[in-house]
């Protein structure tokens, strides 16, 4: 009896062994998905990063020609701490940016920028411009010909260069005339520094040398924050040197920051011109790593094959320890290069986007909106690390919202309302910038509550709720108290709000179809939160969750985008930028205020009808989770996959929005959460790959990801 059991026991285990899907091979999944370059090409610059500093190289593995790259995916060198201003010569206060707007009966201050010359216009310009984040310096090969004259692009051929996704390592060859160069480059996972090997016969011959360059900044909106044309107006020094290393001291105006370069083997150092040094290597073989710090660094010796060992062994596990999505058994031919972009965005969304502050939507690239942060955005940015079961890196940026509550806090008292109002546009101080339109914006607000909870899914402990909950509660106490109460109708309204849509006026609109939802979604988690830590539920939030107004729509059950655009379907107005309300049923769960027949209609009209000229990369991923809820695999794919200009993704995973926004990394972030959604599901469903086409052609395979609420 015991052999004929064992017998059974092992058939039983074979037989549930083979019903186990197969273990997806991540190494070949990256690997298939490292990006190539052959060519010096604008838009295929490739970046290494740990989430708080980012390099971003050309083809020959450094930052030897930035001005090819400067209208593309420029050369930066960025980090989360390095911020300037300009002097404040004429002494401006953020509260001479204010002006007051009566939306419910009071005057509510709100900052923004001004139309009329005058002192307030000029105040609400230097708190737009300042502070504005920093190139921190340009490390480039010094190429020569046998003349000594600077070499151009041209005479550089044939190029090859892999970004080795699974170890964070750039390897970049080329040729000039017959002398092969090979540059191998990496950054530390946890410091700000970059290491480079670089061997090539042209550096016996003195044609090859490396190159260290510091601009001034030039507080432009969208750029690479690089002017040489003031270079009296900040200092680079030579504070210390020794045999195998150097330390340089930047100051501009009142922001101070050092670099610290070592290398193995004999070098020369020379200052060709101000902030221009020159590193004279001293055999064929050259080694060396470029630090940039806050504070004067140490001489501690660094070695360059342990930054590169670190590297490896931080992106293996990385690989290794999230979440994977595996579309090599898809028939369908879009599946390559969705999975492209899905592993590219993994890579640039850690090296860019997960970092001590929430970034800005160029990452650590180049400069949007002076680098400064949008709020709104950090959604996109952010929850799919919880998704892919990376939370911790979601949780690094959730820290700085306790430095930013005195400013959010003034924020909601000065306009009368209760709680922390978060701001749209801000910087590490947490200073809002003055906005015609991102003063107005309500969207963010919600967003600290959805992520607080996806990290207590994540980790459902007391833990999490200490160091969470106070915020939890004080910004579900603005919602609340930002809600307007009609008492005629017996039911509250959001107004005096500009919508995520950002084509509507906040004198105007009335009940935002997704903003609605969105409070309705805040207030019930909130609400959760109380009794998990032990309180009452508050009554008044029960109120509001009960008598939230329901999404408005017309005869034709198409939802309006807000309550007072009745003219949604006629006027480009309405039908141009965001289509927010696909966000009402997608980004967020079924609940009551929206009917799934008049979304599917309200879907259905945006796909054939849209302007889709005037959307931006985040657009696609939001339509397709709400298609992928209301049981709509088709258009769910077809959305990631619509050919438009801003679902573009370039060589280097990039989304790429028009000639200003060559990265727009809410696009890459959308994407990683909507495919989370598509295969995971959410709460309450019980199919497998939900957003996906059961006709065969998408046999997509998954591990560890974790459903959206």
């Amino acid at each position: 009896m015991r052999n004929v059991f064992c017998v059974l026991l092992t058939g039983l285990l074979l037989s549930c062994g083979a019903n186990q899907p197969e273990k997806i091979d991540r190494q070949a999944l990256v690997a298939r998905n490292s990006p190539k370059v052959t060519a010096f090409d604008k838009h295929a610059s490739l970046s290494l990063g740990n989430g708080n500093f980012a390099f971003t190289a050309d083809a020959t593995g450094l930052q030897t020609f930035p001005e090819i790259y400067a209208s593309g995916v420029p050369l930066g060198t960025q980090s989360q701490w390095g911020w300037h201003s300009f002097p404040n010569k004429d002494n401006y206060k953020p509260d001479e940016a204010l002006k007051n707007y009566n939306f419910r009966g009071r005057e509510e201050p709100y900052a923004v920028q001004f139309n009329e010359p005058g002192r307030a216009q000029d105040a609400a310009n230097y708190y737009r411009v300042n502070p504005h984040r920093l190139h921190l310096g340009y490390v480039g090969l010094e190429l020569t010909d046998d003349h000594g004259e600077p070499m151009n692009a041209e005479e550089i051929s044939g190029i090859s260069q892999e970004l080795n996704l699974w170890e964070g390592i750039l390897h970049s060859r080329f040729m000039v005339d017959n002398d092969s160069v090979a540059v191998v480059t990496a950054v530390h996972p946890e410091k700000d520094l970059l290491v480079a090997k670089l061997h090539s016969s042209l550096i016996d011959k003195e044609q090859m040398k490396v190159h260290f360059r510091f601009p001034y900044p030039t507080g432009g909106h969208s750029d690479e924050a690089t002017d040489w044309t003031v270079p009296e107006k900040h200092r680079t020094e030579i504070i210390s040197q020794d045999a195998h290393s150097f330390i340089l001291k930047r100051t501009l105006d009142e922001t101070i920051y050092y670099v610290r370069v070592t290398y193995e083997g004999e070098a020369t150092l020379t200052e060709k011109e101000p902030h221009y040094f020159v590193l004279i290597p001293g055999a064929d073989q050259f080694a060396f790593t470029c630090e940039f710090l806050e504070e004067m660094p140490q001489q501690t010796d660094c070695d360059s094959q342990a930054v590169m060992d670190a590297s490896s062994h931080y992106w293996a596990s990385f690989w290794q320890d999230g979440a994977a999505v595996d579309f090599s058994d898809c028939t369908d031919e879009r599946a390559p290069e969705l999975e492209r972009r899905v592993v590219l965005s993994q890579y640039l969304m850690t090296i860019q986007s997960a970092g001590t502050y929430p970034p800005q939507e160029t990452g650590l690239t180049y400069n949007s909106w002076y680098g400064k942060f949008h709020l709104e955005m950090h959604w996109w940015h952010a929850v799919h690390f919880a998704l892919w079961n990376r939370p911790e890196l979601l949780e690094r940026s959730m820290n700085w919202y306790a430095v930013a509550y005195p400013n959010a806090k003034e924020i909601a008292e000065r306009q009368g309302f209760e709680g922390a109002r978060w701001m749209k546009m801000t910087d590490p101080s947490a200073i809002e910038a003055p906005s015609k339109v991102g003063s107005f914006l309500i969207w963010q607000q919600p967003h600290f509550i959805y992520m607080a909870e996806l990290i207590y899914r994540n980790n459902p402990s007391q833990e999490v709720l200490d160091r969470y909950g106070f915020l939890v509660e004080e910004t579900a106490k603005f919602m609340a108290s930002f809600a307007t109460y009609d008492e005629l109708e017996g039911r509250y309204l959001l107004k005096g709000v500009i919508p995520a849509q950002e084509t509507l006026r906040a004198s105007e609109t009335i009940n935002p179809p997704f903003e609605l939802s969105y409070w309705h979604y805040g207030m019930t988690v909130a609400q959760l939160w109380r009794e998990r830590i032990g309180q009452q539920r508050d009554p008044k939030w029960d109120e509001l969750i009960d008598k939230l107004s329901p999404l408005a729509y017309n005869a034709d059950g198409l939802y309006l985008a807000s309550e007072d655009a009745v003219d949604t379907y006629k006027d480009i107005r309405f039908t141009s930028d965001h289509p927010a309300v696909l966000g009402a049923l997608g980004m967020m769960p079924q609940n009551k205020l929206v009917r799934t027949d008049y979304m599917q209609n309200t879907l259905n009209w945006i796909w054939e009808n849209w302007n889709w000229g005037k959307t931006w990369g985040w657009d696609y991923p939001m339509t397709a989770m709400s298609a992928a809820r209301l049981g709509d695999p088709e258009k769910a794919v077809g959305a990631l996959l619509m050919d438009k200009r801003t679902n573009t993704y370039l060589i280097n995973g990039h989304n790429y929005q028009d000639d200003r926004l060559r990265v727009y990394l809410p696009g890459n972030g959308g994407l990683l959460t909507a495919v989370a959604m598509m295969c995971a599901g959410w709460d309450g469903n019980q199919e497998m790959n939900p957003g996906f086409p059961k006709d065969g052609t998408w046999n997509v395979k998954w591990e560890g990801l974790k459903p959206m609420p």
